[in-house]
């Protein structure tokens, strides 16, 4: 037992060293050609200074880690596997009465921890950074000014309207919206209060106004019912929970939002009319993450593991590094057809994952049993 424990750890040693050494080696390249793609976009801005840039650079850190660490999970076990196997520490392991299972236990609570500590600590890390580094590249290196400056933006909400009624939802839509002086503005507005059973209550019409802290403030408003002639001009105040950050956040990338920020905000949006696809979808990624982190570690060891004596380790290493690269494709694509609404989330995001560890399985049983 004291050997086992001994190997183990051993094991999770070189693992882990081997992990981190590909992630930070991988992060530091993808954050050098992020670093040169700012530096290209700031050359026409001699009044943005290279501390700026060096700035947002820096604030990206930990969402590429977050991209990179599955890869540094894969590509760093198939290094250390491959040296244990070189130097025959494995095989002397496995000639000793040890399964392939029993010294994988380690690298693979090692990946599982990794991951949990990617998704639970450095994820609501990296989305408070990415924000500040969207704001700066908003402010500074952008020409537009988000998404509700745009002239002529159409927006449509739903929520929830205890206004009237407990159950009731109030339909608001904008003809025209921007945002002026840190407050968002709409222009020819029209509001649908219907109740629980689906008849509507009233119809407000305003040709314009503003969200305030807890209500939509409509100047001018005509409030029609139904059979009756419609009222004179009033300022309407119609109840709501949404704040201008929510509204923009609605907008905005997912990445910016911590995981622990997500089910809640998820909620808001569905209740507010907004599509919280893409926020379901991140959610779940970011659930799947250590389970990913796993796999990659499996993945790794079925790829590198062959003993050297039996020829062909190169051409096994580079099927492994072929099949990590075959789960990042399926992952995106099955991303895509998640954010396009012909899987749901839930699928999308577990999906590939599943595939991966699959494949693991397979190879590591017939590595061991043959």
């Amino acid at each position: 037992m004291v050997v086992s424990v001994t190997l183990s750890l051993y094991i999770a040693r070189q693992f882990m060293l081997s992990v981190m050494a590909m992630t930070a080696s991988l992060t530091g390249i993808v954050c050098l050609f992020d670093f040169i793609d700012l530096l290209r976009r700031v050359a026409t801005k001699p009044d943005v200074p290279t501390s700026l840039v060096t700035e947002i650079a820096g604030l990206h850190i930990p969402y590429f880690f977050m991209e990179i660490m599955p890869f540094g999970v894969l590509l760093g076990g198939i290094v250390c596997f491959w040296r244990l196997t070189r130097s025959s520490e494995l095989v002397v392991a496995r000639a000793a009465g040890i399964s392939a299972w029993q010294f994988l236990a380690a690298p693979l609570a090692c990946a599982l921890m990794l991951g949990t500590l990617t998704t639970g600590i450095i994820s609501p890390l990296s989305s408070v950074m990415y924000g500040r580094a969207e704001t700066l590249d908003e402010q500074y290196l952008r020409t537009g000014g988000g998404p509700l400056t745009m002239s002529g933006a159409s927006l449509w909400l739903r929520q929830l309207d205890s206004g009237l009624d407990e159950r009731g939802v109030a339909i608001l839509h904008s003809r025209d919206t921007h945002l002026k002086d840190g407050t968002l503005r709409i222009q020819d507005v029209s509001v649908f209060r219907i109740d629980r059973h689906d008849h509507l209550i009233l119809r407000i019409e305003a040709p314009s106004g503003r969200l305030e802290a807890g209500y939509w403030l409509l100047e001018q408003a005509h409030t029609l019912r139904p059979d009756e002639m419609a009222g004179p001009p009033e300022t309407v105040m119609l109840p709501t929970d949404l704040t201008l950050n929510r509204v923009q956040e609605s907008f905005a990338s997912p990445d910016t939002l911590s995981v622990w920020a997500l089910p809640g905000f998820i909620r808001l949006l569905e209740r507010s009319g907004f599509s919280s696809i893409r926020h379901q979808l991140h959610f779940e990624a970011l659930l799947a993450l250590p389970i990913l982190a796993g796999t990659m570690a499996l993945v790794a060891a079925g790829f590198s593991m062959r003993p050297t004596r039996r020829g062909g380790v190169a051409k096994m290493i580079g099927s492994g590094v072929a099949a990590g690269f075959l789960l990042f494709t399926v992952s995106k694509v099955a991303e895509q057809f998640g954010n396009s609404g012909a899987l749901p989330p839930l699928l999308a995001a577990w999906a590939p994952t599943g595939a991966g560890l699959c494949l693991a399985v397979s190879l590591l049983l017939h590595l061991e049993d043959g």
